[in-house]
């Protein structure tokens, strides 16, 4: 392996999307990543080229904020599906997405697996209002269950997620577990032994033990919180093992031949040092790793010119224009205090002599040694001229400041890039160049998928 381990390298693996998403049997595109990399937008990006190239794709995001919404022309989103127009749909491809509400899921199952009365007991209990709400892992456990609903209606064939930012990576693979940790917990068990446990001497037995553990966790909890708790297993108690049940089947799902992870990153050593160990845990988790979305890389249409080079121009227009000043400006070196001669003045002193004088008494136009000007085609001096170039160089020198700050932020990401590639050589990788600004629109969109197919070579991005 060399040392610079660009992507346009022969030795390093270069993610090309469009066989991905137009293959028909990749059925779900999982994006995931930390927070703020751009998830959300590589997600609905990539679910609108796979629209436009004949897919039939649903977009789950999880992201609260919207944007989702806004850049595909949707007043709103919620957990319902909702087809968006204005796409290519002349490969007879659709678009729908959809944002994640998190309670409302939950309602659904309870819903769908318990009778009407049930139901209603769940639904109205004040700890289950609180677990569907913010337990944790609630949000990721629940994405995972929106995501089994949607492969199983086998309405969509292209299914792309947008998981839940977090600072802890993979929370959502991590959920279904946590969740049946949960309800497998000792807690869980003590508290359904009384509805499990039959005939008068268990629950004599029970009613000792019981009595202990109740007071103790009146005086934590306080009575009323133990008292819904308490209400709730006992109505969720035939549910459980669904939970479990549909936890494990998600899981296999994401395993499955059919899904690929897209890991998203920018070119920044904190968001790579993740995106490294998502790409460690995914293989340890056998989750099918398709490669690595490497967002936000700067470009330049002049990296022929270094920083050093550029920094050294600038340099020598600044020294340029303070030695190099032209007779008008004289003033700006010389100085009466410091001894050396006095400035030129446009106006004659009213107590000089001024032998020469043309006829109607105005000054000669014969440059004097202090004051070389001369005459224009236009009737105008070249007085003003030192003051232009000044100008120019100026602003010549701050445009050289800036690209030699462009191409040390260049090298920067190519460094991180470098030592990511060095770590995971095996993994493919596409580059989507910055855009100038936010994507607003599916303009927007399809520009910066049309940049996550082109990947290899960021040259020119803003």
């Amino acid at each position: 392996m060399t040392s610079s381990l660009s992507l346009n390298a022969t030795d390093t693996h270069v993610l090309d999307v469009d066989p991905l998403i137009d293959d028909p049997r990749t059925r779900i595109v999982v994006c995931c990543g930390s927070g703020g990399v751009g998830k959300t937008t590589t997600a609905a990006a990539l679910g609108l080229r796979a629209a436009e190239r004949g897919r039939k794709v649903v977009v789950l995001t999880i992201d609260p904020a919207r944007r989702l919404a806004q850049s595909m022309g949707i007043d709103s989103l919620d957990n319902t599906p909702r087809r968006v127009k204005g796409i290519d749909d002349t490969a007879g491809g659709e678009l729908h997405a959809m944002m994640l509400d998190m309670k409302r899921t939950f309602d659904e199952i309870v819903e769908a697996h318990a009778d009407g009365q049930r139901a209603e007991a769940i639904l109205g209990n004040p700890f289950y209002q609180s677990l569907s709400a913010g337990f944790a892992g609630t949000q990721e456990y629940m994405a995972m269950e929106k995501l089994g609903q949607l492969r199983a209606q086998d309405e969509w064939d292209l299914i792309v997620v947008d998981t839940p930012p977090s600072r802890s990576a993979l929370d959502f693979l991590d959920a279904p577990k946590r969740l049946g940790s949960f309800l497998d917990g000792k807690l869980i068990r003590v508290l359904m032994a009384p509805a499990k446990v039959g005939g008068r001497a268990g629950m004599k037995f029970l009613n000792v033990g019981m009595s202990m553990m109740t007071g103790a966790l009146g005086k934590l909890l306080g009575g009323q919180l133990l008292r819904d708790v308490q209400t709730f297993v006992a109505a969720m108690d035939t549910m459980f093992g669904g939970f479990r049940t549909r936890a494990d089947a998600t899981y296999k799902l994401l395993q499955a031949p059919g899904t690929a992870f897209l890991v998203v990153a920018a070119p920044e050593r904190d968001a790579l040092r993740e995106a490294a160990y998502f790409v460690e845990r995914l293989a340890a988790e056998d989750m099918p790793l398709a490669g690595l979305v490497l967002n936000r890389v700067h470009g330049s249409g002049a990296a022929h010119l270094s920083a050093e080079r550029a920094l050294a121009a600038a340099e020598n227009l600044d020294e340029r224009g303070i030695v190099d000043q032209g007779g008008g400006n004289v003033e700006l070196r010389t100085s009466p205090e410091a001894g050396s001669p006095a400035p030129a003045r446009d106006t004659p002193d009213e107590h000089a002599q001024t032998p020469d004088k043309t006829p109607h008494g105005a000054p000669a136009t014969t440059p004097s040694a202090n004051s070389p000007a001369t005459s224009t085609p236009a009737g105008r001096t070249t007085d003003d001229a030192p003051a232009d170039h000044a100008t120019t160089d100026q602003l010549t020198a701050g445009l050289l400041r800036l690209h030699a700050e462009r191409m040390q932020l260049l090298a920067r990401e190519q460094r991180t890039r470098d030592r990511f590639a060095a770590l995971h050589p095996e993994v493919a990788v596409t580059e989507v160049g910055a855009l100038p600004g936010d994507v607003h629109d599916l303009a927007g969109l399809r520009s910066i998928g049309d940049r996550l197919a082109a990947g290899a070579d960021p040259a020119g991005a803003a």
